[in-house]
């Protein structure tokens, strides 16, 4: 039996990678039967399950970008295909279904339609021989007929009729939306991004998740929602602590998951009091990439203030409770690989480390066409050989292989040139190597309505000329 997966219509990119990475998690074997970006429903065989139906409810009940799955009993690229594949697909369950109460529902994508004509719709499946009553609140099973229409088209592409089976995860936001949530900043990741992020790492009951970045706690909150036990640590304690009794404990409160907090930690990736060996199953960060500021790092930039200081009173700075840590310049690329090896370092085998990256793509020329594909590539994703891709645009997702699947003499390549940073006294910490990653972050998001409401200067010399 295949089966019709319901996706919501936007973060399109996500939405296969998503339901991919809970199926690895679930450990179900999935074959994508039709997919299209452009589309809001896709078909998937589940191979090898002892209950194939169980197991896509199992898939989707957790999945952020996931409506919900049915049961597929046909499909066609019109109405007279699809009755068709109907009688040819289903015809052995319609037995199992002729006195249960049922309802019809109709999903047209891009359309639709009047009373009148969805009720023909419905009576033209009167073949199926239903003899239970219509029910239209909480009936036995649920029955939906999903038309798909390119935008203005008035004949649909594809059909599709399907037996409801289980909604998807996305009643989860409305229990993690920002605006109900104790303690949160202007940084704080939206609920939705946040708990996708959290599938992507495969966070579940038994593994450990970091947010080396940690904020207000977006994605530990999330990622504890998946049941995973969460820490973090960040540049600035005090957005860990929070104020007046909202913190980033009191998040956890609030949604019953404050035994799977183990705290945080006023600490950076260059100074990490955390243990070399492997022992996190997921990273998840969105790192501050100094688009608008300056990035910065623990320490001071002199040397002469990198020793403990004592106050006057005999006491350590460090241990006063209105401390706040010195800072000093950091490079982008250097956070970047910092990431990458501290990741390859902690992670266990399969582990997966996911970062995002702000992506603005292809600038517009003059005449509002995009730049070419160079422009869109010329920022390459962090790389290192113990860590392999599994996606590689905006939500950047890797997974640590074992050791012995490491290219040896890559890894040792890597491990030396970062030996040779160090010995360099963090001498590449000016910020030149951020200036064209800001200008095109910029850039790229100028669009025509942008334009619209922020008009630029007119040039005078290219005034039309007056007519004759």
């Amino acid at each position: 039996m295949e089966y019709m997966v319901r996706f919501i219509q936007m973060h399109e990119e996500f939405r296969r990678p998503e339901l991919d990475a809970i199926a690895e998690l679930l450990e179900l074997d999935i074959t994508w039967v039709a997919y299209d970006e452009n589309s809001p429903f896709a078909i998937i065989a589940i191979n090898q399950a002892d209950d194939p139906t169980a197991a896509a409810k199992r898939l989707v009940s957790r999945a952020i970008m996931v409506s919900a799955v049915f049961e597929l009993w046909g499909f066609g690229d019109s109405y007279d295909t699809l009755h068709a594949d109907i009688k040819n697909r289903s015809s052995h369950v319609w037995p199992s279904y002729q006195e249960c109460s049922f309802r019809f529902e109709m999903d047209a994508y891009h359309s639709s339609h009047t009373h009148a004509q969805r009720r023909s719709v419905f009576e033209s499946l009167s073949y199926m021989a239903f003899r239970g009553p219509i029910v239209m609140s909480t009936p036995d099973e649920r029955f939906t007929i999903f038309e798909d229409y390119d935008l203005d088209s008035n004949v649909p592409k594809q059909v599709l009729f399907g037996r409801y089976l289980g909604e998807g995860g996305r009643k989860a936001m409305s229990t993690y939306d920002l605006k109900k949530r104790s303690y949160i900043s202007t940084t704080s990741m939206d609920a939705e991004l946040s708990l996708v992020t959290a599938n992507m790492a495969q966070c579940a009951p038994g593994k450990l998740a970091y947010d080396p970045f940690m904020g207000t706690g977006s994605f530990p909150v999330s990622c504890a929602h998946f049941g995973s036990a969460v820490f973090g640590s960040d540049l600035d304690g005090r957005s860990i602590r929070g104020k007046k009794g909202r913190s980033v404990m009191s998040n956890f409160k609030q949604y019953s998951t404050a035994s799977l907090y183990f705290g945080g930690l006023a600490a950076d990736l260059t100074n990490s009091p955390l243990h070399t060996r492997r022992f996190l199953d997921a990273i998840v960060c969105d790192p501050p990439y100094g688009v608008r500021e300056g990035l910065k790092v623990l320490g001071h930039a002199k040397e002469s203030l990198q020793h403990e200081v004592i106050l006057n009173n005999g006491m350590k700075a460090h241990l006063q409770a209105d401390y706040i840590p010195p800072k000093r310049p950091y490079s982008f690329l250097r956070m970047l690989d910092d990431i990458m090896d501290f990741s390859a370092s902690r992670l266990v085998n399969g582990g997966r480390l996911c970062m995002w990256m702000p992506v603005a793509g292809a600038p517009e020329d003059a005449d509002g066409d995009t730049a070419g594909e160079q422009e869109t590539e010329e920022y390459a994703i962090p790389q290192h050989p113990a860590l392999v891709v599994v996606r590689s645009r905006r939500l950047l997702t890797y997974k640590r292989i074992p050791d012995e699947e490491v290219d040896a003499e890559a890894l040792a390549a890597v491990q030396l040139l970062r030996l040779q940073l160090e010995s360099n006294g963090h001498a590449d910490l000016g910020a030149n190597d951020l200036n064209a990653f800001r200008k095109k972050y910029f850039q790229g998001f100028k669009t025509p309505l942008f334009q619209q409401f922020h008009p630029e200067p007119r040039d005078q010399s290219r005034r039309p000329e007056p007519s004759t």
